[in-house]
């Protein structure tokens, strides 16, 4: 069975682009000179959503890998979603080129003169600079599709070939085995370069763990949804409660992760009490508390308190729920990660201050106190400022364009094959799944 791609489906998904662009269009004409709310908006949702479909192909391979049947009926949305990459990679390969060409300003490290100014930046230039942010993202990019594309078409080579089908899902398991080190550890070096890098003074060496745990978050309540919506039509029949029941699991098994994520990276740095690791969560709490404690709230209060009941995870309402509140409370997370930073950016470029202005950033304390006093300065005008302090209506708009596009291309991709892999070696064990 294929899914019909209905004009109806496409006409919504279609309104829900062009409100999408419509939004990135008003923030381009009514924001700053360096246009500031529409890059970091362009940047929050590709990022996104990037990181989604990378998180999709994960665990699918990582599911392969692991010998795992559970999954297989509904494979092919995993494939679907994870091809997303093909559009993402190119979206963030748009901000890696526009870093070099100086398009925007979202990375202090690209700004010469205040690279010139300032030796934590100069001391990172080996690492953070434009041509390992372009180079790193089509190279990786290109490696993780390539792998992908390979994994879909023999799995439905697979599908088509009858008994033969079992030689194809060795290349599966093989290619599987292969995208696995570049997604796991190309990954983390991107998140640095893509999101960690906006806070080019501060650092952390959980961020990436953090990072990959909210796109995890994130996909499996999109996979939730996708399925819901497709059984609603009448597809996926085989796809039972007891699948769903471990969607659910998961959801609630990461939420509970990425707290546990959360809470390391806080207590740590809160603990250590340095400087450079301190000031990022200190802006954070005093100048955008609203967004501090909301995400906390919703990515782990409401998934726990839902979810912790084990019925909860069985009934296609509650699910429903939690995993749309979730899907935007990551949204709300990864805004959270990386607005302080640009507007802070955005004010020592325009000429409000530098992060190297009257202090050397060396070891002395003095000078060191003068940068986070400058720093905490920046962070109360970000405070003032709709679109960064909390996401405005621009914002939400232009989270529903991405995810509408994001969904075109996962319903099209699955529009074109079988909804599910006939002779897959775990295909009944899928099918016959209980828990």
């Amino acid at each position: 069975m294929t899914y019909d791609f209905n004009s109806k489906a496409k006409m919504w998904l279609m309104i829900g682009m062009a409100l999408g662009l419509v939004c990135l269009g008003f923030t381009w004409f009514t924001d700053d000179e360096l246009h500031t709310r529409f890059w970091s908006n362009f940047l929050h949702n590709s990022v996104f959503f990037t990181g989604i479909a990378l998180m999709a192909g994960f665990f699918m391979t990582a599911s392969i890998t692991a010998w795992a049947g559970w999954y297989v009926v509904f494979k092919r949305v995993w494939e679907s979603m994870s091809l997303y990459l093909m559009v993402g990679i190119p979206l963030m390969a748009i901000i890696g080129l526009g870093t070099a060409m100086h398009w925007h300003h979202l990375y202090h490290w690209a700004d010469a003169e205040s690279v010139a100014t300032d030796k934590i930046l100069q001391g990172k230039s080996g690492f953070l600079n434009s041509g390992w942010y372009l180079g790193l993202t089509i190279i990786l990019g290109i490696i993780w599709i390539f792998c992908l594309t390979r994994i879909r078409s023999l799995s439905l080579a697979e599908g088509a070939q009858g008994s033969d089908g079992y030689k194809k899902h060795y290349g599966v398991r093989k290619w599987a085995a292969i995208f696995l080190p570049f997604a796991g550890f190309g990954s983390a070096a991107l998140v640095w370069q893509w999101i960690m890098s906006i806070d080019a003074h501060w650092y952390s060496t959980l961020f990436a763990w953090y990072t990959g745990a909210s796109w995890f978050v994130s996909m499996i309540c999109l996979t939730i949804l996708v399925l819901l919506y497709l059984k609603s039509k009448g597809y996926y029949q085989n796809v039972s409660t007891e699948h769903f029941h471990d969607l659910g699991k998961f959801l609630f098994a990461f939420s509970i992760f990425w707290t546990y994520l959360w809470f390391s990276q806080y207590m740590l740095i809160w603990y250590a009490n340095v400087g450079e690791e301190t000031i990022y969560f200190k802006e954070r709490i005093t100048k955008y508390p609203i967004m501090f404690y909301t995400n906390l709230f919703i990515n782990f209060v409401m998934p726990f308190l839902i979810l912790m009941r084990n019925d909860t995870k069985r009934k296609m309402g509650s699910l429903a729920f939690t995993a749309g509140l979730v899907l935007f409370g990551h949204w709300m997370d990864f805004f959270l990660m990386i607005k302080p930073g640009v507007l802070h950016t955005a004010h020592a470029v325009s000429g409000h201050g530098h992060h190297g202005e009257g202090a050397d950033h060396s070891h002395d304390s003095h000078d060191h106190g003068e940068h986070i006093a400058d720093v905490a300065h920046h962070g109360a005008e970000a405070a003032m400022e709709m679109g960064f302090t909390i996401p405005g209506l621009i914002e939400v708009g232009t989270f529903i364009g991405f995810l509408s596009l994001f969904l075109f291309f996962v319903l099209s991709s699955l529009s074109k094959v079988s909804l599910t892999g006939e002779n897959d070696p775990y295909i009944e064990e899928s099918i016959h799944h209980h828990t």
